[in-house]
């Protein structure tokens, strides 16, 4: 379906963001602009009053179409999937340095949550795009299988490029997971109460988050690495039958059916042309990002195509988008606001988040020496942030129905947090340390649950699904680039730094161990641990 880029022209700043139906207010005047829910909070009204003369007609219940008892399973699979596929990749963050070492790929350890990442990114719009066509049903069962086979290769991979493939492999079911579960909230939820739900959402998140980091490095450390993903395998088949039973079949435009097409010819309405150019632009950026001035110098080929490419490949996608009738990304949602403004915004607070919660495990194992499991439970808090304030964002947003002041803290909150994570030492109480990281999962929690209802508000309900997958795919390419990037200024930053200070004859070994291994830190001598040691920021910068 064709986003609709010319619905809100003639808006301005004080414009509803719900139009006006029979239970909104009669004029845009007559209400703050910056309210999401239809028909209460007028300025000129006491705030349990309704605009409208047809406020008793305002739904009953929160739910399109789908029964209060069943709509509860199913929104419970949803959140449960989001907590597996978080769960899932926040025990991969917090243990990653364990992996990596296990297969002696220390120096290549982003590979495993970028690759991640970069296939949940790149295949948020194909699943938008497919749901619409055939259903939300079967691509979300397909996407659940796709993460429970996924899951069994992870825990029996035999080496790096195995496990690397699987991650891939896991992130496609992942972003299908979590792509379509927004969807399909957009499909049963009726749009003025979406807010706390969307919040539920953010707590789903963070508990997933909460769960990995707790006791992802205990299970390590008791069980080995391989146990974390066989944990997994039982809750994943009860969510397959679950969704199997409980899904209703007629969610989304189903647009095979209604224009009474073949399976081609559904298949033919794809941007399979947006989607080819997207998935090989990220990956080749991603790819240069990480292997330039790590594995390889600048100068290498590999690293040189593989920029070159991104940029080729950019010119025909924007092409391609511009003039197909059912676009991967509409452009006009990254060139006119708001949608713009909002998702531009999540994408740059994703890079500065993840990239602060990426390098924490690895600043508590590598800097402060801890396990595995003290790692973990030094992130707790920020899960634990994470999960208050979107708590709070969703209480704030159901009661006053304004975005924008919510909004503005989040960024404002993110900033702060950004300042003071450049703080980090090995002077720094470990109470102190633990708090400045959580505040950037706090800014998440503010900033998330927000700015998706902003964009959901502002558009047509059959726009719902690529509206949805667009912001999702912005949001984390942000976080595919805060791990890359940050990966790429902390490898050739430590390189540079370790070439400075570690002396004595065995130097280039130390080196080559330090880099592929981080254990290894532990291990040597009282004269080279110090010098393979990173205390600060201010170390690379000096």
């Amino acid at each position: 379906m064709p986003f609709h880029a010319h619905q809100r022209n003639n808006d301005d700043e004080r414009t509803p963001l719900i139009r006006q139906n029979s239970n909104t207010c009669p004029s845009p005047s007559s209400c703050d602009g910056d309210s999401v829910t239809t028909g209460i909070v007028c300025e000129d009204k006491h705030p349990t009053e309704t605009c409208g003369p047809d406020h008793e007609n305002i739904h009953h219940s929160h739910f399109i179409d789908i029964p209060p008892s069943r709509f509860w399973v199913v929104f419970g699979c949803i959140l449960l999937s989001i907590i597996l596929s978080f769960f899932d990749g926040s025990i991969l963050e917090s243990i990653h340095p364990v992996i990596s070492s296990h297969f002696h790929f220390a120096n290549s350890a982003s590979w495993l949550s970028t690759g991640f990442l970069l296939t949940c990114t790149v295949f948020q719009p194909i699943f938008g795009q497919i749901s619409d066509i055939f259903g939300r049903r079967v691509p979300y069962l397909t996407s659940i299988l796709i993460f429970l086979i996924s899951t069994i290769w992870c825990g029996a991979a035999w080496n790096f490029s195995s496990f690397l493939a699987a991650r891939l492999f896991c992130g496609v079911g992942a972003s299908g997971v979590t792509s379509l579960g927004a969807i399909i909230c957009s499909d049963l939820i009726h749009i003025e109460h979406r807010g706390i739900y969307q919040s539920y959402i953010s707590l789903a998140y963070g508990l997933g988050n909460c769960l990995g980091l707790a006791f992802g490095g205990v299970i390590v450390d008791s069980l080995g690495w391989r146990a974390v993903f066989g944990i997994q395998l039982p809750m994943i088949c009860a969510l397959f039958l679950t969704v199997y039973l409980t899904l209703p079949s007629n969610l989304g435009p189903q647009l095979a059916r209604e224009r009474n097409i073949s399976i081609l010819e559904a298949l033919s309405t794809i941007d399979t042309a947006g989607s080819f150019f997207l998935v090989v632009g990220v990956t080749a950026l991603m790819l240069g990002l990480n292997l330039g001035g790590n594995v390889f110098p600048w100068s290498h080929p590999i690293v040189i195509c593989s920029l070159i490419t991104f940029c080729l490949v950019s010119v025909p996608f924007v092409k391609t988008e511009r003039s197909s009738p059912n676009p991967a990304i509409p452009l006009p949602l990254l060139t006119k606001a708001p949608h713009a403004n909002l998702i531009l915004g999540n994408f740059l607070a994703g890079v500065s988040i993840n990239t602060i919660l990426f390098n924490a495990p690895l600043f508590f194992q590598a800097v402060k020496l801890e396990s595995a499991t003290g790692s973990g439970f030094r992130l707790l808090p920020a899960s634990v942030g994470l999960m208050m304030s979107s708590l709070l964002t969703g209480i704030f947003m159901a009661k006053s129905g304004r975005l924008k002041l919510i909004l503005l803290l989040g960024v404002f909150w993110l900033i702060i947090s950004c300042v003071c994570s450049g703080m980090l030492s090995t002077n720094l109480p470990d109470w102190v340390s633990v708090t400045l990281i959580a505040m950037a999962a706090f800014s998440q929690g503010a900033l998330y649950p927000p700015s998706m209802m902003g964009v959901l508000s502002t558009s047509a309900q059959d726009d719902q699904a690529v509206i949805t997958t667009t912001l999702s795919l912005l949001r984390s390419l942000g976080w595919v680039m805060g791990v890359a990037v940050s990966s790429l200024v902390l490898q050739n930053s430590l390189g540079a730094f370790l070439h400075q200070t570690v002396t004595g004859p065995n130097k280039a070994d130390i080196i080559i161990r330090v880099r592929k291994s981080i254990t290894e830190i532990a291990h040597l001598d009282a004269t080279h641990k110090p010098q393979g040691t990173v205390f600060s920021i201010s170390d690379f910068e000096s």
